[in-house]
């Protein structure tokens, strides 16, 4: 019950003495302890990786044994993690939680929002070992590594050429399709490509950049 109260008055009576955060629990403490200790007792009888609790370890688990134990009552999708169904649940929602404090943009997830205040900062943390050239996202510089590898990991199922990136064979496929998304707003002309609608309209306004 005493343990019980602290739900109610907040009380956190067990400080770490690393770094001073304070928990309601003791063995909340031993566990957190270990982040300073690097102690991880608890091995996985597969693959030996090892883990702090046994509620982490219990939940690595399920990647060995196939188990999703949460699933997504919208559309019956499942998962091994309950954060992971949390944020597949924004799918439906359209909840976007973490926002730009520059420029109030909103995101589903915490690192898509990290990588977007790169844009104000002008950080770009992910350098190329080959040119040096430099990135926002991790990404980024994992599809920029293919210009000197020549991988081209997607491929088109109807002609089969292949791509770089996802997105180049997006736009590739609307050959196929015939899709044209891109309209101008000064006339009834459409494109494939959002860089062919900006050519067309600075032509229109004779505008020097393009």
């Amino acid at each position: 019950m005493k343990i019980h109260q602290h739900l109610h008055t907040g009380e956190r009576p067990y400080p770490c003495n690393v770094c001073n955060k304070t928990f309601r629990l003791l063995e909340h403490l031993k566990v957190h302890q270990r982040v300073h200790t690097g102690e991880r007792p608890y091995p996985c009888d597969v693959c030996n990786k090892t883990f702090r609790d046994t509620s982490s370890l219990k939940v690595h688990q399920h990647l060995h044994t196939g188990e999703h134990l949460y699933p997504c009552d919208v559309c019956n999708k499942t998962f091994s993690y309950k954060s992971k169904l949390k944020v597949h649940l924004r799918v439906h929602t359209g909840e976007c939680p973490y926002r730009c404090h520059v420029c109030n943009k909103t995101f589903k997830l915490l690192h898509h929002l990290k990588a977007h205040q790169r844009v104000h900062s002008g950080e770009r943390p992910y350098r190329c070992d080959v040119c040096n050239k430099t990135f926002i996202n991790k990404s980024n510089l994992k599809v920029h590594h293919r210009v000197h590898t020549g991988e081209h990991p997607y491929s088109c199922d109807v002609c089969n050429r292949t791509f770089s990136n996802t997105n180049n064979l997006k736009v590739h496929q609307r050959v196929h399709s015939g899709e044209r998304p891109y309209h101008c707003d000064m006339c009834s002309k459409t494109f494939s490509e959002r860089s062919s609608l900006k050519v067309h309209q600075c032509v229109r306004t004779g505008e020097r950049p393009c």
